[in-house]
């Protein structure tokens, strides 16, 4: 995924990250003192994973002081349940994005998220895309492999620019992508035996008509409860793109370089090549009290930086930053 697009930027940032709640059903977690340090584009997903995938779910602990057995709807107490407890998690928030990939101008923008589980299936929005986790979870499992579809929507350059200059060569229009994501996350890796490390790689490709080419991603996640009230998440990714993405968004022809003044540029459309890395941070703070239902609040950052030939681009060099910051803060609601 690129830096997020205007329409859904701000998913990435309230939830980047996932941490597995199997694992934390059970439990409790002393608090780590308050200086605690922690350890896409999935432009950088709470009770849930901004993100990019935007792209914190944390899904805690509930006391277990007094071990009373719940009973689920399939009739099982909740420690023969074979499978995760069913949840559902909405967020709202505000971000400030770049104007475009590869702007030097910002603007402020609504985003949302929405993170489910029923029946150990998940499905989840990151960044601007949804996808659906295939591969059922499994209670108390240290490891989680996942699969499924992804869909997304990529709107970037496709309303009016702020720079006159870029407005010039012309918008772009929605470009809706489909592929397949695939990954697996383990936890008790680092601080205790409740974080979670995890690896996955998305492949996209538009299916619209738009820019007629593909994105593939690998990214990294760690996530941590820093108590039962707090979470912290970071993520990392590149994104490696067709050549019709770069010719697309980034390349500038004859046409372009007369209405705008800008100089032609092929670069960017050459071939496949790596354009983007991305780093991020997610928190989430339960108002309620427990990170894994009710209120919290969640926020987040994302530094990229776009790379080789589409940092020369015109567009980037001479108009805009290879340097790109995202920043949010919303509030999100487990039930």
């Amino acid at each position: 995924m690129r830096a997020p697009s205007n329409l859904a930027a701000v998913t990435l940032l309230l939830a980047p990250m996932s941490v597995n709640a199997q694992r934390l059903e059970a439990a409790e977690i002393a608090p780590v003192q308050d200086g605690a340090t922690m350890g896409d584009d999935a432009v950088p997903a709470p009770p849930f994973s901004i993100s990019s995938d935007a792209q914190v779910r944390a899904n805690a602990l509930r006391n277990t002081e007094v071990p009373v057995p719940v009973i689920g709807a399939d009739g099982l107490e909740d420690g023969e349940r074979r499978v995760p407890r069913d949840y559902l998690g909405i967020g709202i928030g505000l971000i400030s994005v770049p104007d475009y990939n590869g702007s030097n101008t910002r603007r402020r923008i609504p985003g949302g998220l929405i993170r489910a589980r029923i029946s150990g299936y998940a499905i989840s929005s990151r960044g601007s895309n949804l996808q659906i986790d295939l591969l059922r979870q499994i209670r108390g499992a240290d490891t989680d492999w996942k699969l499924g579809p992804i869909v997304n929507i990529r709107s970037d350059r496709a309303r009016s620019v702020h720079d006159p200059i870029v407005a010039l060569l012309g918008e772009r229009g929605t470009a809706i992508e489909a592929g397949l994501f695939a990954g697996v996350s383990h936890n008790g890796v680092i601080t205790s035996a409740y974080d979670q490390l995890g690896a996955r790689v998305t492949f996209l490709q538009d299916v619209s008509g738009e820019h007629g080419s593909w994105i593939l991603s690998p990214s990294v996640d760690y996530g941590t409860p820093l108590s039962r009230h707090s979470f912290v998440g970071l993520s990392a990714s590149v994104n490696i793109y067709g050549p019709g993405f770069g010719a697309h968004y980034f390349d500038i022809d004859a046409a372009g370089a007369a209405r705008s003044g800008l100089p032609i540029y092929a670069g960017a459309g050459d071939r496949a090549t790596l354009g983007k890395a991305t780093f991020g941070v997610a928190l989430a703070h339960a108002i309620s009290g427990d990170l894994r239902q009710g209120l919290l609040i969640v926020g987040g950052a994302q530094y990229g930086r776009l790379l080789g030939n589409y940092a020369q681009s015109p567009i980037v060099a001479t108009r805009g930053d290879a340097d790109q910051w995202i920043g949010g803060l919303g509030l999100a609601y487990q039930f």
